[in-house]
């Protein structure tokens, strides 16, 4: 399954376990925010636990998106982009909130969220400013889903960048097999014991 979401639009689909999630930008500058729910709605991604038990300021390859119980929801298997914000959450906009309530969620499940194809600077003071030209059309991310989920997806501009948003395609897949990346203790901890739910 393909689907091409242009610039300032929302898309929303279940994805099964073992499924890969392939992101490829459209356009130079695209931005990817994605919000992840476990499909039995009892996790949700956290942004806090995924990057302190990694020990990670960012996204990138080899990294698992964990939930809020210390589940594994995704792992990012590659991506052309080393860095990918976690860190400023969906621009503040109503395309993730209008996918939400398509499936009975409400404004307080719009919590922490991945912009994949977009980095952030971080200065002295803690302040953060958007970092432009990373990514350009063709760069991709790969993700595999380690249990049933709900993916989220918008292509608003990042809440940072002055620059309009540019499309972004969202391709599901069904390997044979993928094989895990080199993790943290933690992660493959997490990824240990949502095999083990799941079985």
């Amino acid at each position: 399954m393909s689907h091409e979401l242009p610039g300032a639009a929302a898309w929303s689909v279940p994805v099964r376990a073992g499924r890969t999630v392939i992101l490829t930008a459209l356009a130079d500058g695209a931005n990817a925010t994605m919000l992840i729910i476990g499909a039995d709605r009892l996790d949700r991604l956290n942004i806090p636990d995924t990057l302190k038990s990694q020990m990670s300021a960012r996204i990138k390859p080899g990294m698992v998106l964990m939930s809020d119980r210390g589940l594994a929801l995704a792992t990012v298997i590659a991506s052309s982009l080393d860095w990918h914000d976690c860190l400023t959450g969906a621009a503040p906009d109503q395309l993730l909130m209008l996918e939400l309530v398509k499936h009975g969620f409400g404004e307080a499940d719009l919590h922490g969220s991945v912009n994949f194809f977009s980095k952030v600077a971080v200065d002295e003071r803690g302040g953060l400013t958007y970092v432009p030209d990373h990514a350009h059309a063709g760069d991709t991310v790969v993700l595999r889903a380690d249990q049933d989920l709900l993916v989220f997806v918008s292509t608003a501009a990042h809440a940072l960048s002055e620059g309009p948003a540019g499309g972004v395609a969202v391709q599901l897949e069904t390997p044979d097999h993928v094989a895990d990346p080199e993790l943290r203790d933690e992660a493959a901890r997490a990824l240990r014991l949502t095999r083990e739910l799941i079985a």
